[in-house]
C-alpha cells in the first residue's frame, strides 16, 4: 500500500517557489489540466502534433512535470496535465510569448487541415496529499 503523505518543501520545491504564497505545509504544488475535446478518429494527430510540438515548457521557471493521457474508456476527451511549483509560475508560463508562439501553431495552420481538438477547458488545482511507493 502506498503511503500518503501532505506535501512538505523540500529543496526543489523550496526554491522553485521563492516568493511564492505558502500555505500551512509550505508551497503548494500547482496542477493545470487542459480537457482536449478531440474528434471521433484525431486522436492520433493529436498526439503526433504533441510529439512535435517545441518542448519550451520544460524550460520555463517552476515547471515540473508535463503528460498527455489518452482515454482508455467512459470518455474521448485526452487529457493534458502540467505540474508546476505554484499558480504563479503556471501564469507566467500562459502570459509569455514562449506559450504563444507555441498555441499559435494551431491557428498557423491552412484551413484544410482538421483541428486537432475541437473544445478545451481548463481545470486546477493545488495538490495537498501525494502517496508514493513504500521502500
Amino acid at each position: 500500500m502506498a503511503a500518503r503523505r501532505l506535501i512538505r518543501p523540500g529543496p526543489c520545491l523550496a526554491a522553485a517557489a521563492a516568493g511564492s504564497e505558502l500555505g500551512d505545509d509550505g508551497p503548494m504544488t500547482f496542477v493545470a489540466i487542459n480537457v482536449l475535446t478531440v474528434p471521433e478518429g484525431a486522436g492520433q494527430t493529436l498526439e503526433q502534433r504533441f510529439e512535435r510540438r517545441a518542448g519550451s515548457v520544460e524550460r520555463a521557471p517552476g515547471f515540473q512535470r508535463f503528460e498527455l493521457l489518452r482515454p482508455l474508456e467512459g470518455t474521448d476527451d485526452y487529457l493534458v496535465y502540467t505540474r508546476w511549483a505554484d499558480r504563479a509560475s503556471f501564469d507566467a508560463w500562459t502570459a509569455s510569448q514562449s506559450f504563444a508562439a507555441g498555441h499559435g501553431q494551431a491557428s498557423a495552420r491552412s484551413a484544410s487541415e482538421r483541428p486537432a481538438a475541437s473544445g478545451s477547458t481548463i481545470w486546477s488545482f493545488e495538490v495537498v496529499s501525494v502517496a508514493d511507493p513504500r521502500d
